[in-house]
């Protein structure tokens, strides 16, 4: 199951949904409270693991700019979550590694899902960021074989009912993860992706899973107090590919 941790604004929180399992981080550069500027997610992304995807989050900037933030800020891929055309979406995807698509759930361009050559389609409430929960059964009109990428409302405590109800190939969350507007709650985090990876079976992400609330505090602090115990900056094996399993 990809789990991607949307809202990130700082490197801590950042660290620590890597080591609690995410396999990518968004960084929003849309107006939000969760907004931050590109070169602070470039910073973050630079102590990530090469196999984390970092995803910068847009809302109808053009093509352009798009590429040119998340191929200059050392991104790996790119959310275009407002009014973007096919074609649009295509260009980016011909210059990013990884283009995600969101859609409203009663967004109409959602009926031209298919035109979008993107490599995962996100779908929300039909207010992004509000954290509501949407009606489910409406995914049922979604063409088959779709990456879906379920958000809206998702938390620790409905994430699974809706992965086992939906079935999607990924799951977002924000706000269902934080203590605050922009700051992560370590607690909520790591119930949220030990939910959210029940459904696949990982021995590395089992010694996660294990971890108790006093272990998890403790994890979480160090995190916050001396962040080089997760530098991963001088990896020489990092690079700017997607796995395979992930780019198709």
């Amino acid at each position: 199951m990809f789990v991607k941790i949307c809202g990130i604004t700082n490197e801590s929180d950042a660290l620590l949904a890597v080591a609690m399992g995410a396999d990518a981080v968004g960084f929003v550069f849309a107006p939000s409270p969760r907004q931050i500027a590109p070169t602070i997610a470039r910073d973050i992304a630079r102590r990530l693991p090469p196999e984390i995807i970092t995803v910068g989050v847009f809302r109808d900037q053009s093509p352009q700019r798009v590429v040119e933030i998340v191929n200059s800020m050392g991104l790996r891929g790119a959310q275009l979550h407002g009014h973007e055309s096919p074609g649009e979406a295509k260009w980016v995807a011909q210059r990013v590694p990884f283009v995600i698509k969101a859609f409203g759930i009663h967004d109409h361009l959602l009926e031209k899902v298919l035109d979008y050559p993107v490599n995962a389609v996100l779908v929300d409430a039909q207010d992004p960021g509000s954290g509501q929960v949407f009606d489910w059964n409406l995914l049922d009109q979604l063409p088959l074989g779709l990456r879906v990428i379920l958000a809206g409302g998702l938390t620790a405590d409905n994430v699974a009912d809706a992965i086992e109800r939906v079935n999607p190939w990924g799951v977002d969350v924000s706000t269902g993860v934080e203590a605050s507007p922009g700051k992560k709650d370590p607690i909520e985090l790591r119930y949220f992706i030990n939910n959210a990876k029940a459904y696949e079976s990982d021995e590395e992400w089992e010694d996660y899973a294990d971890l108790g609330v006093g272990d998890l505090e403790v994890l979480a602090a160090e995190v916050a107090d001396d962040p080089d115990v997760y530098d991963w900056e001088e990896d020489a094996a990092i690079d700017v590919r997607i796995p395979d399993d992930i780019a198709e």
